[in-house]
């Protein structure tokens, strides 16, 4: 497991002559140093300084913002840094926890929630990365994002937590990882996914049922999806109400992900069944059609769901 301290439930030092006497660069055998090969490259040097900033309270918000800003340019060991270097994953986990308050008192501000999503956001540095992505899970951090998955406020702050956090769990299902959904299907990742199908903004819906295609992609996943009745038609209805109980139709993203859930159920002979008394009627508006024009995948997709819930069978385009 990464380097963590002893607890993650020790007081995180505040600011104090006491506590920060011999500054971050000193705490820890195992913490990175700067080498003589690192002099000649300045950008690890920088990174090196910025994780190490991470272990202080009063640096940590600036590394936080400094390490999001640049993820998409920096260098791509970046996980690895992360991973391994004494107390930084604590640091990112302390984020997380000290916003469970904020979140329980409804006093999230938009400062907190830039935060928390910054470290978030290296969190899915860690989860996409071949190297880090099942030392994550094995270490089981991600169940530490699940109560921010569960939130029902949608203000502003709330809906960037809620988005950042769906964005860490899309990564570690987006190479497939069979460990990385049995995980997920124990944690009953998709209670949290509907929650933020029901009350998330466009983007998090979009991303919630991106997850859950990922998921159901899976054999395991979707013989999860249709082991109950209740579940099937949960999913099915929550995939329904992003369709019908809205004024417009979804982005086209979010009705690809949608069309494509309901494609892969219909592979299920029990909920191909279902889907005969439940498919979303919106799905043979022309609209949808007109919308797609330009994916012709996306239609073929639907045109294929329609035929295998109308003939009873399923029928895969070649």
């Amino acid at each position: 497991m990464a380097n963590l301290p002893e607890s993650l439930f020790f007081s995180d030092p505040r600011p104090s002559s006491s506590s920060f006497g011999a500054g971050p660069s000193t705490s820890g055998a195992n913490t990175y140093k700067t080498s003589d090969h690192d002099q000649g490259d300045p950008s690890r040097a920088k990174i090196l300084h910025l994780i190490l900033d991470l272990n202080d309270y009063r640096t940590r918000e600036r590394a936080l913002y400094l390490l999001d800003k640049s993820r998409g340019s920096i260098r791509e060991d970046l996980p690895l840094l992360l991973w391994n270097s004494f107390g930084t994953i604590y640091s990112l986990l302390k984020e997380i926890l000290d916003v469970y308050r904020l979140i329980s008192a409804q006093n999230l501000t938009q400062r907190a929630s830039n935060r928390v999503c910054c470290a978030l956001a290296l969190f899915q540095c860690v989860a996409s990365h071949r190297d880090t992505r099942m030392r994550f899970i094995k270490a089981r951090i991600p169940s530490y994002l699940f109560p921010l998955l569960n939130i029902e406020n949608k203000e502003r702050p709330y809906e960037h937590l809620r988005l950042t956090s769906l964005g860490v769990i899309g990564s570690l299902v987006k190479a497939g990882d069979a460990e990385a959904v049995s995980y997920l299907l124990e944690n009953e990742i998709f209670i949290y996914c509907l929650r933020c199908m029901e009350v998330g903004g466009e983007l998090s819906k979009t991303v919630a049922t991106y997850i859950v295609q990922r998921i159901i992609i899976n054999e395991e996943g979707l013989r999860y999806c249709c082991a109950f009745a209740q579940r099937f038609y949960t999913l099915s209805r929550a995939l329904g109400n992003m369709l019908e109980c809205r004024a417009e139709l979804p982005g086209k993203r979010l009705l690809k992900y949608i069309i494509y859930c309901y494609l892969r159920l219909s592979h299920n002979p029990r909920a191909r069944d279902g889907l005969r008394t439940c498919l979303p009627a919106s799905l043979r508006d022309p609209d949808i059609i007109n919308l797609l024009r330009d994916d012709p995948t996306t239609v073929g997709f639907l045109q294929q769901l329609l035929y295998n819930v109308s003939m009873g069978h399923q029928y895969t385009v070649i």
